[in-house]
């Protein structure tokens, strides 16, 4: 497409920030108005595609009298407003195929995933645990240490294990060094927090 093909198309219809035409050169189609028709309606609730043309004072006239369910019975506009809560697409019944990948899932029902097996938690929160910044969570993981310990007692375990990385205390092998680190960072973590009694 062409730059000047396209800029003719998205000028040729230009709508202000009224919803107006501004480049229409229609008359209003109300009887008696000879104003510039620069405002769209639909015909009916069966015509959506085919508009009248109004001036602002009609097309306000004009809505307000606007009923889409006008023609319609109590029932047909309680059928289209439940098919509108699932965007016109009708529910099926799963196939076998799904119905297999759900059982291998464990759930018989797809249904149960917002039941019971919502509230099923297969974390690693430990009944009694408590709530940490992830952070903190990993560094208690890393020290090896619970989350209900003192910081006195997360610190001897902090010190067994230096002892037992630290190259100097194991004969200067280096294997460690990686964990080690890891141990530093995970205390300095620790030693900072406001989660722990000292």
């Amino acid at each position: 497409m062409r730059v000047s093909a396209d800029k003719k198309k998205r000028t040729r219809g230009r709508r202000g920030m009224s919803g107006a035409f501004e480049t229409s050169q229609r008359v209003c189609e109300h009887p008696a108005c000879d104003k510039p028709g620069q405002y769209r309606a639909p015909k009916s609730p069966d015509q959506l595609d085919e508009f009248y043309w109004f001036c602002l004072e009609h097309v306000r006239e004009y809505n307000l009298k606007w009923n889409f369910f006008s023609a319609q019975s109590e029932e047909e506009m309680a059928e289209q407003l439940r098919e509108d809560r699932v965007w016109e697409r009708p529910t099926r019944p799963m196939t076998d195929s799904e119905q297999r990948a759900w059982a291998r899932l464990g759930v018989d029902d797809p249904m149960q995933i917002l039941g019971e097996n919502a509230t099923r938690n297969p974390g690693k929160r430990v009944a009694g645990s408590r709530r940490l910044p992830p952070t903190e969570r990993r560094a208690i993981e890393i020290l090896d240490a619970r989350d209900n310990w003192t910081k006195t007692e997360i610190r001897k375990q902090y010190k067994s294990l230096i002892k037992d990385l630290h190259p100097d205390m194991n004969g200067g092998n280096r294997a460690d060094e990686d964990r080690l680190q890891e141990v530093v960072w995970a205390w300095d973590q620790i030693k900072a927090s406001r989660s722990f009694k000292d």
